[in-house]
């Protein structure tokens, strides 16, 4: 049986990235590998073993082009409104708290964030299948 364990995703410049998901998600640098071309950085919080593993292309100028088919990320917190408190005092710009609906009953609460590359990130409340 297949288990997720990363997903990846390029940027521009690897200090303001790494700074972004630790200030906004908790994220750390667990591992770290210089190529000659590239950097690889491996991300984790300490909620789980997935990791968010950042590409960084060295020469790079240019914003990556995200396409149409890109989505998002997502992540699951304890206490939705405390999390979209503190992004905004963080000046990290959460969007408003949202909530959906299935069939007339409850079915996410979340907000989005985006990073300094313009990936979109989900923030859920941890609950239902979202737990």
């Amino acid at each position: 049986m297949a288990k997720a364990i990363h997903s990846m995703i390029r940027v521009r410049d690897e200090a303001r990235a790494v700074d972004f998901y630790r200030a906004a998600l908790g994220m750390k640098v667990v591992e770290r590998k210089d190529y000659d071309s590239f950097t690889l950085l491996y991300l984790r919080s300490e909620d789980g073993p997935f990791e968010l593993e950042l590409t960084v292309n060295k020469g790079r100028t240019e914003p990556y082009d995200l396409g149409n088919a890109y989505g998002h990320l997502a992540v699951a917190v304890d206490d939705l409104a405390a999390e979209h408190k503190r992004l905004v005092a963080a000046g990290l710009k959460p969007t408003d708290l949202k909530a959906m609906q299935h069939n007339v009953k409850p079915f996410a609460q979340f907000f989005f964030l985006t990073d300094p590359d313009g990936y979109r990130i989900e923030v859920l409340q941890s609950e239902g299948r979202f737990h």
